[in-house]
């Protein structure tokens, strides 16, 4: 699982991390939905009209490691993004 997240909203935290005062810790950013990567390639591909088909490989690496459903996820109370995948895909339609 993972929770992309869209350029604006990249924007924007990095804006509001800038201007408040020092947390002196990480700010974890995703985005508002959690998606497997084999779910969202799909989502992606028919919407652009891509005939190719997606396979899973549960056991497939990336970049070395064998990852899990928290793998790729942020902990407890993330910055999250609020351009959900669907809005985003709109807009690259246009």
């Amino acid at each position: 699982m993972f929770q992309p997240v869209a350029s604006d909203d990249v924007a924007a935290a990095l804006a509001d991390v800038t201007l408040a005062a020092p947390i002196n810790g990480i700010v974890e950013l995703a985005g508002p939905e959690r998606f497997s990567l084999d779910e969202f390639g799909r989502r992606y591909l028919t919407a652009t009209k891509d005939r190719r088909k997606v396979v899973a490989d549960i056991h497939a690496r990336y970049f070395g490691a064998e990852l899990n459903d928290r793998s790729l996820t942020p902990g407890n109370n993330p910055w999250l993004g609020s351009v959900r995948f669907e809005d985003w895909l709109r807009r690259l339609r246009r």
